[in-house]
Formats: structure tokens, C-alpha cells, sequence
């Protein structure tokens, strides 16, 4: 190779350096920041860039993408002496680049610091319970004040959370026991109200059942009552439509002095004062029945439906039985052995 095709290859070698710093690409959502013989130039935006080859230099590229960071845990102090190991998170972007570049040289070591000494100040004035409890006033509290202080250096804080608050040993127990008993209290709490109010509906359903057990009763007796009297207007209102007979109504008294003896403790039977009055109305009775028959009456008793009955028999046997002393006291054969009327 002669000496015109070696400088052709270095003219080619160098055109091709020159093209490469000639032209940049920036990607999308970031910014790149030119300084020209060690001076800021101008700032790059995403799309195909032209720089003037070993004069123009990048001296940053900024990442405009919201960014999250995760701190490690800090101990804080509260306003009550008790010592916690707080957790934190930030989210921030940048907004404006060449402040971020030169403003301050490590923007997220300044941004760390910066959490520390807010969260501090921020803690330290609340006690731990309020701590525990007020994570969304802390972070609300932590983004205004970072917000504030960042401002200069081209960040914006959009939103700082607390991801976890550990106190110290002693007071995780003792703040256990108290909240189990908390939830043992409010246990007892609702089983006493839960008794409470089970004794009042078994009360008042006890008192609907009495209620309608008792109208159950009335009704009942009025019913019965009710039967009762129309039985009774039933019977009375058949014997006045059937219009008995002295002779059947003697009868029937006969039938019932048989009771009057029964039971064990009857040792002296007093014949009732009536009694004569009976015998004289069957006396009556039979006397005007043998005026008008010259012969005894005869009562014929169908019995072919009595033949498989005991109890029907028995009957029939007592009904002819007291039929025949009907006869009798009619001739006057028992009337003599029938003790005397009381005065």
C-alpha cells in the first residue's frame, strides 16, 4: 500500500470519528445536557441531535421518569423519649434538569439527608401512639417540607410514605397486652350485651306464649260453655216436644235411687221425702193404665239385636226388672216393705 491509500484510510477513519460525535439520539423522557469547552451549552431533548465534534461534550444525562427511592430505616426519637426505627419511601422527578446538575452534586444523597433531619423534627413533636396513628399527617407533613427544600436543586417531591414504624421490644409487648385486652374487653362487652338481649326476647316470648295460652283458655271455656248451653236448651226442648208421661218419669226416679246408695261410706240410706210422691204418681199411673186395660200390659222387647251383645243383654234384663217392680208396687205387694215417709 503506497502512501495516497494510507492517508485515504486515515481521512476515512477520521470522517468516521467526527460523524459519530456529530450526531446524537436522545431517547424519550430523557434530557441530556451539552457543555461546550467546559461551558453549559444548551440541554438536549429527546429525537436526533447535531453537535459540533470535539468542542461539544454531554455532560449529563437526566432521566425525567418519576423515580422512587427507598431509604433505609432511621432512628427517631418521639416527643415521649421512646426511641423508633422508621422505614421510608420518597417518589420524586425531575423537572428541571440543569439544576439538578448543577446545583448540587449528589441530589439523591442531599434528598436523603433532607428526609432524615423533616422526618425528625416531624416525629419529634408527636408521641408514639400519635406516631402510629398518624401516618398519613407525617406524610403529608414529610412531602411539603421536601417539596419546599428541593425546589432549588430542580426535584419535586410528589409523595413520601412511611413504609414501617418498629419501636423498641418492651413496648410491642406491652402494647400487645393492652390491645389484647382491648379485644377482651369489647368481647365481654358485646357477650354481656348479646345475654342481655337473648333474657329480653326469652322474656317477651314467654309473655306472648302466657298471653295467647291464657286467650287459648277463655275461648276454650266459652266454648264450652257455650256446648254446654245448647245442650242443655237441646235436651230441655226435646223432653217438652216429647211430653213424658207420669209412668216414664216414675221410672227414671226409680233408675236413680240405686246411686244414691253406691260407695263404700253410704252405711244408712235416707229414702228422699219424695219418694212418696213417686209411688203415688205410679200408683196414679198404673191405676189409670189397668182402668182402661182390664189386663196387664205386657212389654214386648225386640231381641234378636241383643243376641250378640252382653252389655245390651245385661240391659234389657235390668229394664224388665224394673218394669216387674213397677208392676208390683202398681198391685200393692211391695208397698208395705217400703220403710215410712219422713214427717
Amino acid at each position: 500500500m503506497d502512501a495516497v491509500g494510507i492517508l485515504l484510510l486515515i481521512v476515512a477513519i477520521f470522517f468516521v470519528i467526527v460523524l459519530f460525535r456529530s450526531i446524537k439520539i436522545v431517547p424519550q423522557q430523557w434530557n441530556y445536557i451539552i457543555e461546550r469547552l467546559g461551558k453549559y451549552r444548551r440541554t438536549l431533548e429527546p429525537g436526533p441531535r447535531l453537535l459540533v465534534p470535539f468542542v461539544d461534550n454531554v455532560r449529563a444525562k437526566v432521566d425525567l421518569r418519576e423515580r422512587v427511592v427507598n431509604f433505609p430505616p432511621q432512628p427517631v426519637i418521639t416527643a415521649d423519649n421512646l426511641g423508633v426505627q422508621i422505614d421510608t419511601v420518597l417518589y420524586y422527578i425531575i423537572t428541571k434538569p440543569t439544576d439538578a446538575v448543577y446545583s448540587i452534586d449528589d441530589y439523591l444523597a442531599g434528598v436523603e439527608q433532607l428526609t432524615t433531619t423533616t422526618l425528625r423534627n416531624v416525629v419529634g413533636s408527636l408521641d408514639l401512639e400519635k406516631t402510629l396513628t398518624s401516618r398519613e399527617e407525617i406524610n403529608a407533613r414529610l412531602a411539603a417540607e421536601l417539596d419546599k427544600a428541593t425546589d432549588k436543586w430542580g426535584l419535586k417531591v410528589t409523595r413520601v410514605e412511611l413504609r414501617s414504624i418498629e419501636p423498641p421490644l418492651s413496648i410491642r409487648d406491652a402494647m400487645e397486652k393492652q390491645m389484647r385486652a382491648e379485644r377482651d374487653r369489647r368481647a365481654a362487652i358485646l357477650n354481656a350485651e348479646g345475654t342481655k338481649r337473648a333474657a329480653i326476647l326469652n322474656a317477651e316470648g314467654e309473655q306472648q306464649s302466657q298471653v295467647l295460652r291464657a286467650k287459648g283458655a277463655r275461648d276454650a271455656e266459652v266454648l264450652r260453655a257455650d256446648g254446654q248451653a245448647k245442650a242443655i236448651q237441646t235436651v230441655f226442648a226435646a223432653i217438652h216436644k216429647a211430653k213424658p208421661t207420669d209412668r216414664l218419669l216414675a221410672y227414671q226416679y226409680l233408675q236413680t235411687l240405686p246411686k244414691i246408695a253406691q260407695g263404700d261410706a253410704n252405711k244408712v240410706w235416707v229414702v228422699p221425702a219424695e219418694l212418696t210422691k213417686a209411688l203415688g204418681g205410679i200408683g196414679n199411673a198404673l191405676g189409670g193404665i189397668t182402668e182402661s186395660t182390664p189386663e196387664d200390659e205386657e212389654i214386648e222387647v225386640d231381641t234378636s239385636a241383643l243376641e250378640l251383645d252382653d252389655s245390651a243383654a245385661q240391659a234389657l234384663e235390668a229394664a224388665e226388672q224394673a218394669a216387674r217392680e213397677v208392676q208390683d208396687i202398681g198391685k200393692g205387694k211391695i208397698r208395705d216393705e217400703l220403710p215410712p215417709a219422713p214427717a
